[in-house]
């Protein structure tokens, strides 16, 4: 039996191939004196390569389909927020065919949150080489206006948090760029898209900011008006309260 693994191991010094330790299964398993630890050993490093080269294949395909990923225009207009976004259905026409056509498909779901007042959803990533991975985006539950009143049933909330969540997760795997006719976002007058809302939301309850003083610190009535000149700087503050805390 060692042997045969020395043979093996000869001519592939670096990494045994898949094909090789299929042979030496095969032939150990005509042994009928072959020791089962050593088969299991045998199956065990066969099923580390073939996942190996799954990974392989899937981080290949995964470089090629973000390559060839096109700038998403935002094609909708909230008339809350005054921001534009693109919804599922931009996202995903141009999407779909490109991620598919490299071996992917994307599923998803949910799982139990522990920020309140959010959903947890989850992606998993797959590829026909055998590999997947997993991804997940806590988003707040959208049935509240800017100014936080309810503006929606807890039904119709759900459902539009979850179209939200699908196309940040597709953006996110696919390191997809949105984009409008002002490429840099900072036009005059311009405030913060709904994506950057949504993050800027979920990052202030995280840290637990005070709405209030947050609000007056920007001159703005509600977070929805913050200028897209100044999402950086929001950021940076409620990024340095976290490091603070």
């Amino acid at each position: 039996m060692n042997a045969v693994v020395e043979q093996s191991d000869a001519s592939a010094p670096d990494m045994p191939s898949s094909t090789s330790i299929i042979q030496v299964i095969e032939r150990a398993a005509l042994n009928p004196n072959i020791d089962v630890e050593k088969m299991e050993r045998l199956l065990a490093m066969q099923e580390r390569i073939m996942t190996t080269n799954a990974r392989m294949a899937f981080n290949e395909a995964m470089k090629a389909a973000q390559e060839e990923m096109p700038k998403i225009k935002r094609n909708k207009e909230n008339k809350e927020t005054h921001s534009r976004y693109a919804d599922l259905e931009a996202v995903t026409d141009q999407a779909v065919p490109i991620y598919t056509k490299h071996g992917f498909s994307l599923s998803y779901g949910t799982a139990d949150c522990p920020i309140p007042g959010h959903y947890r959803v989850t992606g998993l990533c797959a590829h026909t080489a055998g590999f997947e991975r997993n991804y997940q985006a806590d988003v707040p539950i959208d049935n509240t206006g800017p100014k936080g009143t309810q503006n929606k049933t807890m039904t119709h909330g759900f459902g539009s948090t979850m179209s939200y969540g699908r196309r940040y997760l597709i953006c996110l795997i696919f390191n997809i760029t949105l984009t409008n006719e002002d490429q840099d976002g900072n036009r005059k007058g311009e405030t913060i898209t709904e994506e950057q809302l949504m993050d800027m939301k979920a990052l202030a309850e995280e840290v637990g900011a005070n709405k209030e003083q947050f609000l007056k610190y920007f001159g703005i009535a509600a977070l929805a008006d913050l200028p897209a000149a100044k999402y950086r700087d929001a950021i940076a503050a409620l990024n340095k309260k976290r490091r603070k805390a």
